[in-house]
């Protein structure tokens, strides 16, 4: 659940003519706009303020989880959209969930190989376009989406996949969202979305919510100087750049 996307290092825009090409659908834009990311070390967990990041929203989603009535994820069966090199998908595991009842559906073939090569091979693993998965209406307690709706910038794809997600979800299930809600003004492949699209793309969702994440760019030098300085910052709420939502499906 990587806060990666509001990095303060400039990202080339979404120019089709000078990518060779409008790309044929967003699936092709996002797969251009990863390629020309750098810099992958910036988000690992070594790095003082991505541990401080992953600590306060782990603390965050296990707050969420309790006040829904979770008290276990061993009989949950859980997906992932986005699931990248598999890290979510591993913290889960860690936190009990059973792996025969995890699924990862990632769009770049990169990463799902390298989400192949770390996790148990009773994980299922998915690769391509999340809208055209074939997930079973209502056969899913929790679908997990963190930052990836900030990297569709088309509306359409973002309701096409809200929409998907929805549909999978058994009654009383959720969506556990993770993702930024302002834009990057060096970044042109992102796109912030608010609480407000968070409810206009889950229209019937029961929206529990907490601000988290102190801004990267404010938290990598404040952490190099002390971590203790990433909880001190981040009590004021208007430096904190993420939400995480649980989003009820009655």
């Amino acid at each position: 659940m990587s806060p990666d996307d509001l990095s303060d290092a400039p990202a080339p825009r979404s120019d089709p003519a000078q990518q060779g090409g409008a790309p044929s659908s967003e699936a092709d834009g996002i797969a251009q706009r990863y390629a020309r990311r750098t810099g992958a070390d910036r988000y690992s967990p070594l790095q003082p303020d991505v541990a401080c990041t992953l600590h306060e929203r782990q603390r965050a989603m296990l707050a969420l989880w309790r006040a829904a009535g979770w008290q276990e994820l061993a009989s949950r069966r859980i997906v992932e959209v986005g699931s990248g090199a598999g890290g979510n998908l591993l913290e889960l595991l860690r936190l009990g969930a059973s792996p025969e009842l995890l699924t990862g559906i990632e769009l770049l073939h990169d990463r799902h190989a390298q989400a192949q090569r770390l996790l148990p091979a009773a994980v299922t693993l998915l690769q391509g376009d999340a809208t055209q998965a074939d997930m079973a209406p209502a056969s899913v307690d929790m679908v997990l989406a963190s930052t990836v709706f900030s990297s569709l910038l088309q509306p359409a794809t973002r309701q096409a996949l809200a929409a998907a997600m929805w549909r999978w979800l058994r009654p009383g299930g959720a969506v556990l969202w993770y993702d930024f809600t302002v834009d990057n003004p060096r970044n042109a492949d992102v796109r912030g979305v608010t609480l407000h699209e968070v409810q206009a793309l889950f229209p019937q969702g029961r929206i529990t919510h907490r601000r988290v994440t102190l801004a990267p760019p404010l938290a990598r030098p404040l952490c190099r100087l002390h971590t203790s300085l990433y909880t001190a910052f981040n009590a004021v709420p208007l430096l904190r750049t993420h939400v995480l939502a649980w989003i009820a499906k009655p």
